[in-house]
């Protein structure tokens, strides 16, 4: 099922491909890594001036990550603003996504932590390093993957 922003897209001749919708009706897209900037900018141009969050997972043992992206298209007098949820996918062996910081700068900290969690790298972000782990940190926790280190910190009890 193609909603909306998925027949513009094709009219457009813009390379994507439509999941469906989810639970709440929200229209969901993948786009390819080398696609996704250039596609980000447009969707800014088209209307989609506000990301509400990103995130991060791993699709599955050995598998893809996934970068996930939800935009909202606020408008005034608009009771009910347009949503989108865009999905890029990103091979383990070398998972490289390009940063939406220059179109969205509230992407900062969530593309940092999806690195530090996952291992993906943005490129073209201005810190991409480590958000919650120190930077010594070997590995990528969130991986499903990931081994926990054979250790524990020794914390005052009181």
């Amino acid at each position: 099922m193609q909603g909306n922003l998925s027949a513009w897209l094709v009219k457009h001749a813009l390379i994507h491909r439509s999941l469906g919708f989810d639970y709440q009706g929200i229209e969901t897209l993948l786009i390819k890594p080398e696609d996704w900037h250039s596609i980000a900018v447009i969707l800014y141009v088209y209307g989609y001036n506000y990301l509400r969050s990103q995130c991060a997972y791993d699709v599955a043992l050995g598998g893809l990550l996934a970068s996930v992206y939800h935009l909202t298209r606020i408008e005034y007098g608009v009771d009910q603003p347009e949503e989108v949820c865009i999905k890029v996918f990103a091979p383990r062996r070398d998972p490289r996504i390009p940063s939406v910081f220059w179109v969205w700068k509230s992407v900062d900290f969530q593309e940092r932590e999806s690195y530090d969690m996952l291992g993906i790298s943005y490129d073209n972000h201005p810190r991409l390093k480590r958000i919650l782990m120190p930077e010594s940190w070997i590995g990528w926790p969130l991986r499903k993957d990931y081994i926990t280190p054979n250790f524990y910190e020794i914390q005052d009890a009181h």
